[in-house]
Order: structure tokens, then sequence, then C-alpha cells
């Protein structure tokens, strides 16, 4: 028998492996890379019992079809529902956001994500068993760095799994959804924003901007007002961050994302706050956006929020409610059912009757 994987039958539009980064290399020239919705990887493990950075698959748009070649495995998806093939039996849908177990022959269809959501992740207890590329299993596709070849999954391709077999225990889910937060974008003026003149910041931190279709996981291009420069675009040469907005000679803001390149020479307007980088993770190509200018401080004290809220939903994962919500093994335990019973068999004299 061959070792436990999953066989590739189709890659979906775009769908990688991907941690929560390969740091350390920039001063390289090596990006970052990683998946575009860190909360989504964190909660998918935490549901199939994975360190939090343990890699997963990011999916973008439309999913992939997976056959398992293994006894049976432990999965949580964060970001749609899947559909799951039994043999010979009708396909059943599963939910999002808990964990199912699958066992050999299953095939799981992860077709069209929800609506509005641009990227999911699907994470598998014990994780995938492929060697890291300079300490990381994210694909950085442009160098072709990574594992599985530092590409999209291929039709036909095998991903190798850690486990022959799930760890024993019940299913878990998330008790409630996580809060992503909504309105505008938040960032942090600068470090070039004195580059650009008065009527440019207003504008921009008054319009409304939509994504582009040429965005990718390297930059998400911006359509909307053009933005002025006092004089020119271009600035030496330096290292950029993870949500930067540089704004080129046509005026229009690129976002950059977890693919983005080391250095950059065009004058960046602002930084969007880590708080919100999630969420323009998730964002599709015609979604729209406005922008709000917050203070370093409260940058820090709403990623702060963040984590603390991420960190209380991950403690209040449990055993997933039954299906219709009554939770019959619940009745009996806490004895409801038989203390009916005993009423309807108690002597009128009784006093308890």
């Amino acid at each position: 028998m061959s070792a436990p994987h999953l066989r590739v039958i189709t890659p979906g539009l775009l769908t990688t492996l991907q941690d929560l980064g390969r740091w350390g290399f920039q001063d390289r020239g090596v990006p970052v890379a990683g998946t575009l919705d860190p909360i989504a990887l964190r909660l998918a493990n935490a549901l199939v019992g994975n360190p939090p950075a343990t890699a997963g698959l990011e999916i973008c748009s439309l999913g992939p079809t997976l056959a398992v070649e293994a006894e049976s495995l432990r999965l949580a998806f964060c970001g749609g529902a899947p559909l799951l093939h039994r043999p010979g039996a009708a396909p059943e849908r599963l939910t999002g956001g808990r964990s199912h177990l699958l066992r050999r022959g299953d095939q799981l269809a992860i077709g069209a994500l929800d609506e509005g959501v641009g990227v999911g992740v699907l994470a598998i207890a014990g994780g995938f068993a492929v060697a890291p590329v300079m300490g990381s299993w994210s694909t950085y596709r442009r160098a072709r760095l990574g594992p599985l070849g530092g590409g999209p999954l291929q039709a036909g391709q095998s991903l190798p799994l850690a486990l022959e077999r799930a760890p024993a225990g019940s299913e878990r889910a998330l008790p409630y959804a996580f809060e992503y937060g909504a309105g505008p974008i938040r960032v942090v003026l600068g470090p070039q924003d004195d580059a650009f003149t008065a009527e440019a910041l207003a504008l921009f931190l008054s319009a409304r901007y939509r994504v582009g279709r040429s965005s990718d996981r390297m930059g998400m291009r911006l359509e909307g007002p053009r933005l002025t420069h006092r004089q020119t675009a271009d600035i030496a040469s330096e290292g950029l961050a993870h949500g930067a907005i540089q704004v080129p000679g046509d005026g229009l803001p690129i976002v950059l994302l977890a693919d983005r390149q080391t250095v950059g020479g065009y004058a960046k307007i602002a930084t969007v706050a880590s708080v919100d980088l999630p969420r323009l993770g998730r964002m599709l190509p015609g979604a729209d956006m406005a922008f709000q200018a917050v203070s370093v401080e409260a940058a820090e004290a709403l990623r702060r929020d963040q984590e603390e809220r991420l960190r209380r939903l991950i403690a209040a994962i449990a055993a997933p409610k039954p299906a219709g919500g009554l939770d019959i093994e619940a009745l009996y335990t806490n004895n409801l059912i038989s203390g009916m019973v005993m009423s309807g068999e108690a002597d009128e004299d009784d006093p308890s009757y």
C-alpha cells in the first residue's frame, strides 16, 4: 500500500500550500509569502489539533477536488462549505468551521467559496509530509520557491500526509464565526505621505476604490481616483512591509500583499493596519473599499483586540451541536427525560407530586 496522501483530481483556480510565512530572508531578496488569511489558517489548524503555523492548502475563489488515499484523515475548512463524495452514496455537504472525518476512497470537492470570500484554508490533522524550504512550507510561485515544486496544485499530483489515520477523538466546531470587521480599511499614513499634495491625501481618505482584476497575491491594484505627487513618484528603493500602499506614476494605489517584493522605489502614501490585512486577503476583484487614517497607537490596540478575540474563539472550540440543535446526550445527562417519567408515576399523597 502506498504512503498516505491526497490525490489531486482537479486543482482548482489557485491552490497552494501556505503557512504563516518565510521570515528571516528579506535581506537576501526572498519574499515572505504565507497565507493571505492567517486567521482562517489558525482557526482551521485549531479545529484539527495542529499547531497554529502548520501549513494548509490556501484556496482562491474555486477549490480543488481531492481523493483520500489514506486509512482516514481529519480536516477542517474555513472559508466555505466543501462537498464530500463517498463511494456508493449521495454527495454530502460538509459544514465549514468544524472538523470532519474522511476515509479512504472519499472525494472532497471544494467548489466556489462563500459569496464575497476570495480565500479559504484547508487544514489536515498532522499536516503534510513535505520538507520545508528555507524554514517554511509557504509557496512563492513567481520564483518556484517552496514545497511541491514551488507552484500551485496540478491534476494528478500527490500530497503526502504525515498520518496514515486520523487521531482519535471527537469532532470540534467553532461556536460562532470570527468577525473580521467592516467599514473602512484602517491605515497609518506614511512613510512618504509628504510626497503627495494635500488634495491627494484628502482624496485618498474620502474616495472609494475598487479591487482591480489584475490583482494577485503580490499586490492589490486599485481602481479609482488618481493621486497626485508633489514632484515624482520615485524614491530611493527601501524595504517593503505587508500592507504598504505604493502609488506609482499613474497615481493609482497598489496595496502590497503576502507575495510582495522585498524592496521598492515608489512613494508609499500609507500602510494598512495589520488588523485589516486578513480582510484585504479575502477580497475579490470588484470589491470596493475606503480608507481611514488611524494612529500607530490605535492600530496596535486594534490588533491586540483582534488577537484577544481570536484567542477566546479558539478556547471556546467544542464538540459540534447536533443537527436540529437537539442534544439527546445532554438531555439524558441532565436527567430531564427521566424526571418527566418519574413525575407521571408519583403517588398523589407524595408532597413532591
